[in-house]
């Protein structure tokens, strides 16, 4: 796919959860009964997400095994488990014997992922969705840095319920003190981001300042009033989604998800290969992968889009650091949707929905 990708390990779990914002990639891609879509698999939350849509068919895509593995897994608890029996497996609740709760997944999961959860019972019995090395990097953040700066109280009073001005006082009279902004630049700086929590090559392309970057975002999304129900940020302030679940986990999700379990399909590889393998791809969940991309294998990737899908394809992605977007190539345009939920996301440059011409 791209040089940098050469030197990437794709022999452990980089995310336990997908790090971008379901409902918003919901309302953009307006998932439709015969759609078929073609989804970065990462944790497979947002595959699964799609699924609640009743979509034909959804082929979530990963280059990293071990990313696929915990997909099936999760793939395999949607079809076995009950929706409390699910949270428990996967570290939502208290423990309630995830192994005997993973075993009940045997001959269900393909044969290769469940051994590769077998031989690593701890990390199952610890909660899966604290095991992938970004995850483990906001447990850094949240153990060693955070008591530094701020009280549990003063964490606790971030999500209490304010009006978006009270928000905001909170946020500059309270919150951005000092030691707040020194650690904050310390820990999310590009040389330990890259060291305990994206891979170094994930960064090759991001020419800004990355510390300054990420306390930009952060200081516009703690400052307004939606902070206060953001799981992404209850979870890396304290540890846990906490009452608003990611959406795929939620039970309203978890039935509608279970129905059409039978639509996802898993494949190993680049994007090209499910274009190839898979026809009549009309939608596609891309996350964040032009991120990684050199601008003129950014190029090619946009070309192979272009030949293997009709008028009409609609393509749902983030920009982080790096603004690669369809929309600025001859057979692409921009789709406007209106009505955009606040991304939870809140670290993301922006959310892109483009349209093939």
């Amino acid at each position: 796919m791209t040089k940098q990708l050469n030197n990437v390990r794709h022999d452990y779990l980089r995310y336990a959860n997908c790090w971008e914002d379901a409902d918003l990639l919901l309302k953009g891609l307006d998932i439709q009964a015969g759609d078929r879509v073609l989804s970065i698999a990462s944790a497979g939350d947002n595959s699964f997400s799609l699924l609640s849509k009743s979509p034909e068919l959804v082929v979530a895509m990963d280059i990293n095994p071990v990313q696929l593995a915990l997909t099936d897994l999760k793939r395999a608890a949607f079809k076995v488990l009950d929706h409390a029996q699910f949270l428990n497996l996967l570290g939502f609740e208290k423990e309630m014997d995830r192994w005997t709760l993973f075993l009940k997944l045997e001959g269900v999961m393909n044969d290769t992922y469940f051994q590769y959860w077998k031989d690593r019972k701890e990390e199952l019995e610890a909660g899966l969705i604290y095991g992938g090395k970004f995850e483990r990097y906001f447990s850094y953040f949240r153990k060693y840095m955070l008591p530094l700066i701020h009280s549990s109280g003063t964490i606790d009073r971030l999500f209490e319920p304010k009006s978006s001005l009270e928000q905001e006082l909170f946020y500059n009279t309270t919150w951005n003190n000092k030691r707040w902004d020194a650690l904050f630049r310390i820990f999310f700086s590009r040389k330990l981001m890259g060291m305990l929590g994206r891979d170094p090559a994930f960064l090759k392309e991001v020419e800004l300042p990355v510390s300054e970057f990420i306390l930009g975002k952060a200081k516009a999304h703690l400052s307004a009033e939606e902070a206060q129900g953001n799981y992404f940020l209850n979870f890396i302030m304290k540890g846990e989604f906490g009452s608003r679940l990611p959406h795929y986990a939620r039970k309203e999700s978890f039935d509608l998800i279970k129905a059409n379990i039978d639509s996802l399909r898993i494949e190993e590889g680049l994007v090209g290969l499910g274009l190839r393998k898979y026809a009549g791809f009309n939608k596609f969940n891309l996350s964040n992968i032009f991120e990684y991309m050199s601008d003129d294998l950014f190029r090619r990737e946009a070309s192979l889009f272009a030949e293997h899908t009709k008028s009409g394809a609609v393509f749902a992605y983030w920009n982080l650091m790096v603004p690669r977007k369809l929309a600025n190539l001859k057979a692409f345009t921009t789709q406007e949707v209106a009505d955009l939920p606040t991304d939870m996301g809140f670290f993301y440059e922006g959310f892109n929905i483009n349209k093939r011409l």
